[in-house]
């Protein structure tokens, strides 16, 4: 099943999280059902629905006529039937008891075609053995949408023991056109973020329960540790601490004493009180208690990756998505080092009681001893069998280009090069933006050889996407501007959502576009409309941009990948020798007089006559059949 396949989508459960599912769903273009067990539940979802809508158009996030749009594609049942009839995707969303999900799935089973996709929203529950329920194991698994379900981003894609790659790719790609940051993780207790996040809420009890520190100083540590704007018990008090006492308990249960809930914590729960947030900071307690913070994280953070749950990117995504943090716990650990985040985990271990306590992480250990870096890469590659999709994945800051991102950028072009394999390879971005320019943060501080330093590296790395025999297409998903434009204008083929909008803003920031802009686009729309566009600081929409000749296609948001990699495997099956040689024909030829050019392009179909490609591919033509070409 393809993304454009899926058409209606069902939401069982009309709560707070199975509203702004279906909300979500609908905004994305879908048909929903929204099912509870009484209508007065049904209605009072899509109440919740219509106020959150109601609330956008004041905002201005959405209009009037967009709002209706939304509710009039969202139809409320207590019909089971009715409520799956037709739909491609259901989605479970009602309370977390395993046995009522039992009954739920069961009666699914028997409703739902065998190619419908049944998930649950759980963020507690082992999809694995939901899935046992039903006779559809590699088409079930969770999504564990984070509050408000249709406002937060992050979204946690479970595969449970059966799930098929094809099934998790799917609904990657879905949540991506949801307007969701997807992350992929195996079931695993608390899955990525809770796995992670509860222990900290509950290190934050012990602390102040031991008398390390006061809850100020807490709230202050954590503040300052994780770069936040609302410590651990102010957030408790916002979202129940009923909730962060269960969620230990659950832990506890699935992985030992280590995860113990903090006596504190339990009496708080019982008291049914929020916690006093009233106190003075003493300086020295604040760093005690700002070092065990970041060993509790940096040890369960390090067990993930020991267990196979989740990569290092996509447990920082889950930090800087989800709960907002300024780095997640693998970037943090690089930046004070290694062998400190090993020494912080170590002194935490040993704050547990000794039948709790663990061994050290052995990733985490082995890095420490070489002290080397976890890798974490700004850039995640995904292969799909010739074709590589190269995902710009800094979505907290609009994929803007860093040093690191553009670092990132050439190592990952340079192994996809070396992957004899991979024939082309599509560029595109993470979240909401293609890339949304240069990082300001960084360029502000810059001085005039540093700025040349980094537009030096730029070019390197566009001028690689150039001259690289791999074809590369640029799938614009959002907002491609400054270096984001500059980036597409080095590709073979651009291609772009309805929503992109491009542009060359730098102007307006008192510098010019500095990775090729005033190069590659003259070379593309003529001198004069490059200089209207570079000088005004227009930014265009993937209509307008099309009109000028700027882009190859444009295509619905939930189209746009699908499209594009329709288009790089169609190129991926020609003759890889005659496909490098024309990309290299084309690009040099732009660049020199035509008698120059057409002799340069003599000297290339030279080059294909020499090739077994050549042979292959007019035999397979005079037999009638598919070549099968080698690349030599």
């Amino acid at each position: 099943m393809r993304p454009s396949d899926i058409r209606k989508v069902c939401v069982l459960g009309a709560g707070t999280m199975g509203a702004g599912i279906a909300q979500r769903a609908a905004q994305s273009g879908y048909q929903v059902t929204l099912r509870d067990i009484e209508d007065r539940f049904v209605q009072g979802g899509l109440d919740n629905i219509r106020k959150t809508l109601e609330e956008g158009v004041r905002r201005k996030k959405v209009t009037q006529e967009q709002s209706e749009t939304i509710l009039g594609a969202i139809h409320g049942t207590t019909d089971m039937a009715e409520a799956v009839e037709g739909a491609q995707l259901v989605i479970e969303a009602i309370f977390e008891d395993m046995d009522i999900k039992r009954q739920v799935f069961e009666e699914l089973d028997k409703l739902c075609p065998p190619e419908t996709i049944l998930v649950s929203n759980t963020s507690s529950l082992s999809v694995t053995e939901m899935a046992k329920i039903t006779s559809r194991g590699p088409n079930f698994a969770g999504l564990h949408y984070f509050y408000p379900a249709a406002i937060n981003r992050l979204l946690e894609v479970i595969a449970g023991d059966e799930t098929s790659e094809d099934t998790m790719d799917l609904l990657m790609d879905l949540g991506r056109i949801m307007g969701k940051v997807p992350i992929r993780c195996k079931d695993s207790p608390g899955f990525i973020v809770n796995r992670y996040f509860v222990p900290y809420l509950n290190e934050a009890c012990r602390l102040v329960d031991e008398k390390v520190a006061n809850i100020p100083e807490v709230e202050a540590a954590a503040c300052e540790a994780f770069g936040i704007g609302m410590g651990p018990f102010a957030l408790m008090n916002a979202t129940g601490i009923p909730i962060a006492y269960h969620s230990q308990c659950s832990l506890h249960d699935a992985l030992g004493e280590a995860y113990a809930p903090s006596p504190l914590l339990k009496a708080q729960f019982e008291k049914e009180e929020k916690w006093d947030l009233e106190g003075d900071v003493d300086p020295a307690a604040k760093e005690v208690a700002s070092k065990r913070l970041l060993g509790v994280e940096f040890a369960v953070a390090s067990q993930l990756i020991e267990e196979g749950v989740c990569t290092t990117e996509d447990a920082d995504l889950g930090a800087t998505i989800g709960l907002r943090w300024a780095n997640g716990p693998f970037v943090m650990m690089n930046q004070i080092g290694t062998k400190e985040a090993r020494y912080l985990v170590g002194a935490w271990i040993q704050t547990l009681p000794e039948t709790a306590r663990f061994p050290m992480p052995r990733p985490l250990e082995e890095l420490a001893a070489g002290d080397a870096n976890w890798s974490v890469s700004t850039v995640v590659t995904e292969t799909e069998g010739p074709v590589a999709i190269l995902r710009v994945s800094r979505p907290a800051a609009l994929n803007a280009l860093n040093t690191d991102v553009l670092e990132d950028l050439g190592e990952a072009l340079e192994a996809v090069e070396a992957d004899p394999s991979l024939r082309v390879a599509i560029i595109t971005g993470e979240g909401n933006a293609f890339v949304a320019g240069a990082d300001i943060k960084e360029m502000v501080t810059k001085t005039p050889l540093e700025a040349r330093a980094f537009t030096q590296l730029g070019h390197r790395v566009f001028r690689r996407i150039e001259e690289m025999d791999t074809i590369v297409i640029a799938a614009i998903n959002g907002y491609a501007l400054g270096g984001g434009m500059e980036m597409a204008l080095a590709c073979d083929i651009i291609l772009a959502s309805e929503k992109a909008r491009v542009g060359l803003p730098e102007v307006g920031l008192g510098i010019h576009p500095g990775f090729g802009g005033t190069q590659r686009l003259p070379r593309l729309v003529g001198r004069w409309k490059a200089k209207e566009l570079i000088l005004t600081a227009q930014q265009l929409s993937a209509k307008e941009a099309k009109a000028i000749g700027l882009l190859n296609e444009v295509y619905p948001s939930d189209m746009l990948m699908e499209k594009a990699k329709a288009m790089a495997h169609r190129i991926a099956g020609m003759g890889p020798v005659a496909i490098k040689l024309a990309k290299h024909a084309v690009n040099r030829g732009v660049e020199i007089d035509l008698d120059t050019a057409l002799n340069y392009e003599v000297e290339s179909v030279s080059l294909c006559f020499a090739s077994e490609d050549r042979v292959e591919g007019l035999q397979a033509f005079i037999d009638r059949r598919k070549p099968e070409f080698k690349g030599r």
